[in-house]
């Protein structure tokens, strides 16, 4: 058996990362465990099981979001609260224990309860409409949130003092506290008339006794649970293990005793910034990295040559040829997520003085950063830019505001003189669904930051789209299915190689298609049954 121990956490806690539905995601869900687990569920691969350490409620609509609804997993929490229910249940927050003359009032984001025109509760919605909190007010003030499951009941309830939260109440499945977090100590407190917990693996399921009635923090639970959860397992047992400070605290213990497979994903967990996990990462059997410059670093930071390492994308390539071709607009995709401001700089410069060049070309700065107000910086920061450089700010920003607005129109018309057209925009892209719906209408790809994106190369040579960046990676060959171009004064030549040939543009779209042959399912479903043969044989 496969396991895979993932890295989803909120802020470093052991908690589920779930959010109110109105409320902004600032953050991707998907992650190389997220891929790993697709790719073995939709090749009909079932030899594999999810391991979560942390506490996830509404896990069931997590894994439908994924498209992986069916993947079998263990869960910590639910070992803990005893809990033995897999299937989700629909329930209506009607349907609770609410006072008489309670008054429910509806608003576009909330429901918000009213006993005699006082604020009683405040419910809260998840992505597919069903309840996840339920918050109780008393004189206004939070005294109580009851966290729901998405399988039918209360699966914790946080408790206030003054709007400050005081402890945390881990309940089983008919509402009786299993046990207790302390706020300001972390502390955990048994109850000691509920004080055993379930474990099973392989088809085996043991009721042990807690240890103790008191402990020091909620990873001392974990790893005591943990434990006993792995005196279950085969000795052929695998365990993927997501690279996570959590994890490595979870598993460090272990590592040496088990067949052990470190996931590392981008800047996730880097050991510059974790000395510590060294000795960890070497007791590993085998460790895989999301990208060759990931390996790069990896073996940098660790100070020696590794040769038990592996670079396996998380992403595989769906050839979608987009439709870019049908458009005529060529949309030039500029991700600056990270890029320096003297680089920024340099390259919004260079596209300004390509537009001069090609009246059809329109400029898409790409970020998947989920700040509110980020379109509007972006915009005005690149307008300053060129206005200070002598180029006209409303090719960024209409000049709406100007009150000599008008005077100028009637000028215009008169000489004959058009208000330039706006051509930089932004594409705010958070979540991979609306990072490859983007990728669809662009028709090249200029990234010049030093790594470039991994997912939008991926889909650069999934949608066939030439790529410009500053160094040769293994999606993108210099002189095929892009160019390598590292001085910004070249990049207008660069991308006339492309828009302004389409002989070029047909054939680094072949180019695209053979490169992309090399991380299909398949190619990397073969790398990862060569880690499992290096790691059983």
């Amino acid at each position: 058996m496969l396991y895979f121990i993932p890295a989803w956490y909120q802020q470093n806690q052991w908690k589920e990362s779930e959010q109110n539905w109105h409320t902004r995601r600032m953050h991707t869900e998907f992650d190389d465990t997220v891929k790993q687990v697709q790719m073995f569920h939709r090749s009909g691969n079932r030899d594999y099981k999810i391991l979560l350490l942390s506490h996830t409620p509404n896990f069931r609509h997590f894994l439908h979001r994924q498209g992986v609804y069916h993947a079998p997993y263990w869960s910590v929490f639910d070992s803990i609260q005893e809990i033995e229910r897999k299937k989700t249940v629909v329930f209506s927050f009607h349907n609770l224990d609410w006072p008489e003359h309670i008054e429910f009032v509806y608003t576009p984001f909330v429901v918000i309860a009213y006993l005699e025109n006082v604020k009683y509760a405040q419910i809260n919605f998840g992505e597919a409409g069903n309840p996840i909190e339920v918050s109780m007010y008393r004189q206004g003030v939070l005294s109580r949130r009851n966290i729901y499951d998405d399988r039918g009941f209360v699966s914790a309830t946080e408790v206030y003092n003054n709007g400050d939260i005081a402890y945390t109440d881990y309940l089983t499945e008919n509402g009786s506290t299993k046990m207790r977090l302390y706020a300001q100590t972390g502390a955990v407190e048994i109850n000691e008339k509920l004080n055993t917990y379930l474990v099973s693996a392989n088809g085996i399921t043991k009721n042990c006794t807690f240890e103790k009635t008191i402990y020091s923090s909620l990873t001392e639970v974990i790893l005591e649970v943990l434990k006993m959860h792995f005196t279950l397992n085969n000795d052929d047992d695998i365990f993927c293990i997501a690279m996570h400070e959590l994890n490595v605290i979870a598993m460090e213990a272990f590592v040496k005793n088990k067949k052990c497979i470190l996931s590392f994903y981008g800047d996730r967990y880097r050991i510059k910034n974790h000395p510590e996990g060294r000795e960890f990462v070497r007791s590993a059997k085998y460790l895989i990295t999301d990208s060759e410059a990931t390996t790069r670093y990896l073996k940098r930071e660790m100070e020696e040559d590794i040769l038990n390492v592996i670079d396996i994308s998380p992403y595989d390539s769906r050839m979608d040829f987009g439709i870019s071709e049908q458009l005529t607009v060529q949309k030039i995709l500029v991700p600056v997520d990270g890029l320096p401001d003297d680089r920024f700089k340099a390259l919004m410069l260079a596209l300004a003085d390509y537009l001069g060049t090609n009246e059809n070309a329109m400029i898409h700065i790409f970020t998947r950063r989920a700040n509110y107000n980020l379109p509007e910086q972006l915009l005005n920061k690149i307008a300053d830019i060129l206005a200070e450089n002598g180029y006209d700010r409303r090719m960024v920003i209409p000049d709406e505001n100007d009150d000599t607005t008008a005077e100028n129109e009637e000028l215009n018309l008169e000489d004959g003189a058009e208000e330039p057209a706006v051509r930089f925009v932004v594409e705010q892209c958070v979540d991979e669904l609306s990072v490859s719906k983007c990728i669809r209408e662009q028709r090249i790809m200029i990234d010049m930051r030093h790594n470039p994106d991994l997912y939008l190369q991926i889909n650069c040579i999934s949608s066939a789209i030439p790529q410009i960046v500053r160094r040769e990676t293994q999606y993108m060959q210099d002189g095929l299915n892009g160019l390598v171009v590292t001085e910004f004064e070249k990049i207008p030549q660069a991308l006339n190689h492309f828009l302004g040939s389409l002989a070029n543009w047909n054939q680094a779209k072949v180019y695209s298609y053979n490169i992309s042959q090399k991380f299909t399912t398949k190619h990397l479903l073969e790398k990862w049954k060569k880690v499992r043969a290096a790691i059983e044989g």
